[in-house]
């Protein structure tokens, strides 16, 4: 007995170790320990108005990863988000100014563009199987070919883009409320959000369960395809609401806006903590490491660092994540090994 109540001792001593060195703490951890590093590199990186308008340089990294993870716990991937990005950021320039449409009536036109595309991906995946890189990939290039069409069209250049937006409308991404920048708080707001949907709904744990085992999912009741085509629609729906945010930043519409985002936004999902295999994941870790993700940009464009060896950060990133996820207290400590060794004695 006394050999029993050691073993659940330890047993506990190990869990109080897991719930200590949760993955969100380790983010935390990596987020002040990076924030540190730069304003070692930079002072004025330390600066608190530098460290919340930089957000604006990647909150629409940050705002789409939320909704990838949704896509990611399916057992799906969506690389396509960068060019829907392109093109919903060119439908609203087409349609304010060569439609004449009121500019914030483009805004729900841009959404229902975004739904529409990543509904076209689900659909794809979920009612045909083919499979969800093979489906985002070419996605990827149709929507980056429609934004230059659409532009063709118009008989605007590519390369100029549509600008000379009203200020309100640039207000939105350039403005504040109460000294914190409009980017963050609609950032914050749909954490929020996508916490409430993913870890407070019904909606969630089918997502959950169709990431786990679809097949028991399905023969439980749950319309597995729809849930499935759905999380792409909501992956869609966030790329939309990014387009809009960077078209307002920049004042213009350009179809070559979200280009360099496919890798930031995947390298954020995973750090924060979500199985590519799927099943497992949460919008709190994502959003940490999209704001890691974002402030390693932000803070190596600032160490004055060429744009090409910020891609090459990322991805070490990226591997350095799965590496570092495959690692948990339990595996360290050899937990179950010792207790089967120690119980056959």
């Amino acid at each position: 007995m006394d050999r029993v109540n050691k073993i659940l001792k330890g047993n506990s001593y190990i869990h109080q170790l897991n719930k200590i060195f949760k993955w969100e703490t380790m983010l935390i951890f990596i987020l002040i320990l990076e924030i540190v590093v730069f304003g070692l590199i930079n002072p004025r990186f330390l600066k608190l108005n530098v460290l919340l308008y930089s957000i604006n340089d990647f909150v629409c990294i940050c705002i789409i990863s939320l909704f990838v993870t949704f896509v990611v716990i399916t057992g799906g991937i969506d690389i396509s988000v960068g060019s829907i990005i392109g093109l919903v950021s060119i439908v609203i320039g087409v349609a304010w100014k060569l439609a004449g449409v009121n500019i914030w009536l483009t805004i729900p036109i841009a959404i229902l563009s975004g739904a529409l595309c990543g509904a076209l991906n689900g659909f794809l995946i979920a009612y045909t199987g083919v499979q969800a890189m093979v489906v985002t990939l070419g996605g990827m290039f149709l929507y980056s070919g429609l934004s230059l069409v659409v532009m063709g069209i118009s008989g605007a250049s590519a390369f100029e883009g549509i600008s000379g937006m009203p200020q309100e409308f640039i207000n939105v991404s350039n403005g504040s409320l109460f000294n914190i920048p409009n980017p963050f708080i609609i950032f914050i707001a749909l954490v929020i959000i996508s916490y409430i949907l993913l870890h407070k709904t019904k909606y969630g744990r089918y997502v959950f369960l169709v990431g786990i085992n679809k097949n028991t999912a399905r023969y439980s009741g749950i319309n597995t395809k729809m849930v499935t085509m759905s999380t792409y629609m909501l992956s869609g729906v966030s790329a939309a609401i990014a387009g809009i945010v960077l078209t307002s930043y920049l004042g213009g519409s350009r179809p070559d806006l979200g280009a360099e985002m496919t890798l930031p936004i995947v390298t954020a999902v995973v750090l924060g903590g979500t199985a590519i295999t799927g099943g497992k994941g949460g919008v709190i870790g994502t959003a940490l490491a999209s704001v890691i993700v974002g402030i390693l940009r932000f803070g190596l464009q600032m160490a004055n660092v060429s744009s090409q060896y910020i891609s090459v950060a990322i991805g070490l990133l990226l591997i350095l994540a799965v590496a570092m996820r495959s690692i948990s207290v339990r595996s360290l400590f050899n937990l179950k090994g010792s207790v089967r060794l120690r119980l056959s004695k």
